[in-house]
């Protein structure tokens, strides 16, 4: 027959190896375990509400993963306003912080490094200075004017993002809440018209970086190709919808850069393969 352990010993043997039960404890013994709920769970919830939220239009985004999720949409040079609201999930409780702030930021995360994170936006406005909450409150904040350069995207490889970061700063662990927000950019591109009337007259200008021969004369020609037959020319028609394109981003602040081609391929009936690439395709 086993001889109890002493009572120290008890006390240390079962939370580490498991193979005694724990002591009986009494009610009072109660609150350390909402110590530790509250030590290692979140004290209060973080939301965010837009002061436009009602009539401010919303757009589509796809995830990483593929789901497509819903943020109100901004455009370059709108002011982003709102309200912070921190509400506590028990009443009574205290919430000691060093300072809470919110921030505007735009950020570029390349996925194959997710240490090389590039903000190109990143506005503060401090909302508390440090001290205590012990019930729930809300704080205005307001970003003027605030520049947006560039179009929210996610590809396979990069993803830009707009979001309001929220933060309650602690000694030990930070209370975040990220809120998602999608840019639009304005832009009109101009029609490519090539086409010249029959009256009209060709100017234009020719340049010479590299001579390294003697030249006697230039000749300018105008030539005209008559083709006959069938088939020379297709019609075709590609639905865009179904490929959810983007719009096309060249060297967005020097991390990335997003093009379209239209690949053509050809099949005779020796199944010989002909390609043909059409570069400079935009989409937006």
């Amino acid at each position: 027959m086993s001889e109890p352990l002493p009572a120290f010993l008890d006390r240390l043997w079962w939370p580490w190896l498991g193979t005694r039960s724990p002591p009986s404890r009494s009610p009072a013994a109660s609150p350390s375990k909402s110590f530790l709920g509250g030590f290692f769970g979140p004290i209060c919830e973080i939301d965010v509400a837009l002061n436009d939220g009602e009539t401010r239009k919303m757009a589509e985004m796809k995830t990483e993963d593929g789901k497509v999720e819903k943020h109100y949409l901004f455009y370059d040079g709108e002011s982003v306003s709102g309200k912070v609201n921190l509400a506590f999930k028990q009443p009574g409780k205290r919430l000691e912080h060093q300072g809470i702030r919110i921030e505007f930021v735009g950020q570029i995360e390349l996925f194959n490094d997710k240490s090389n994170t590039h903000e190109f936006v990143n506005l503060v406005k401090e909302l508390a200075l440090p001290g205590e909450l012990t019930q729930s409150r809300s704080y205005d904040f307001e970003f003027m004017q605030v520049e947006k350069p560039y179009e929210s995207y996610i590809g396979a490889n990069v993803r830009l993002r707009y979001f309001l970061k929220v933060t309650i700063v602690r000694r030990l662990t930070d209370l975040v809440k990220e809120y998602d927000l999608i840019v639009h950019q304005l832009a009109t591109y101009p029609d490519v018209n090539n086409s010249i009337k029959m009256e009209d007259v060709i100017v234009g200008k020719i340049y010479f970086l590299l001579v390294r021969i003697k030249i006697q004369h230039m000749e300018l020609q105008l030539i005209k190709k008559e083709i006959t037959g069938i088939g020379e020319s297709i019609p075709i028609r590609l639905f865009l919808a179904g490929y959810d394109p983007t719009p096309t981003m060249r060297d967005v602040n020097k991390k990335f850069s997003v093009r379209y081609f239209l690949n053509l391929v050809l099949v005779d009936e020796e199944d010989r393969r002909y390609f043909k690439q059409q570069v400079g395709f935009r989409s937006g």
